[in-house]
């Protein structure tokens, strides 16, 4: 019986994890967002909604902050341990897996800053997040194109991170899929760039 080692099992959960649970959220997240193109009484209402959901703090832990921990942490130690020969071979996949490992931190900064925000402050000084609140945020220049370039680093992140996840469990096998599935998933993480570009836009419009 061949033994599998703990590294490949990590390796396994940590590609897993930015499939399901932490890449489903992003997808409801955006899509929670891009209320925001509706207004102050969508968006309102949708966080409300969402707000009142039965056992969220439960679910938030759970689902989306533990996940979340897990896939940066071990995202790091990659990031650490690894060697990147990206110099000596300037090749197209070896510049993807650098440029994952540069957006996960990128992204890590981004979403950490984002908890901040709009979940610490909020516990902290009793405001909640709305419609005014985000534009309160956006109403600071740099805030708003830190805001975009995070944005930008998460959707790289998630979109080639998924492809690599086809690619390693053995969903895309030929060279056919790969580039299918490649172009696929970039048109889906430049669509969620593009939405909530265009929603932050709003805010500051």
């Amino acid at each position: 019986m061949t033994k599998i080692s703990s590294s490949f099992i990590l390796k396994r959960l940590h590609s897993l994890s930015g499939v399901f649970p932490i890449g489903f959220f992003l997808l409801e997240h955006m899509f929670t967002n891009a209320f925001i193109l509706g207004g102050p009484e969508a968006y309102n209402h949708k966080i409300e909604f969402l707000r009142n959901l039965p056992f969220v703090v439960f679910l938030e832990i759970t689902f989306i902050g533990l996940p979340i921990l897990y896939h940066a942490g071990y995202g790091i130690f990659i990031t650490l341990s690894g060697k990147s020969n990206l110099s000596s071979y300037p090749y197209p996949q070896n510049f993807l897996y650098t440029l994952q490992r540069v957006t996960g931190i990128a992204a890590l900064i981004y979403i950490g800053y984002h908890v901040y925000e709009t979940r610490i402050v909020n516990a902290l000084y009793g405001t909640e997040v709305s419609f005014a609140r985000m534009q309160e945020i956006m109403s600071i220049p740099f805030m708003f194109w830190f805001y975009i370039a995070g944005l930008a680093a998460v959707c790289f992140h998630f979109a080639n991170g998924v492809w690599g996840f086809c690619v390693s469990w053995g969903i895309t096998i030929s060279a056919k899929s790969q580039r299918n599935f490649g172009i696929g998933f970039g048109a889906l993480g430049l669509l969620i760039f593009i939405v909530g570009t265009l929603s932050l836009i709003r805010l500051v419009s």
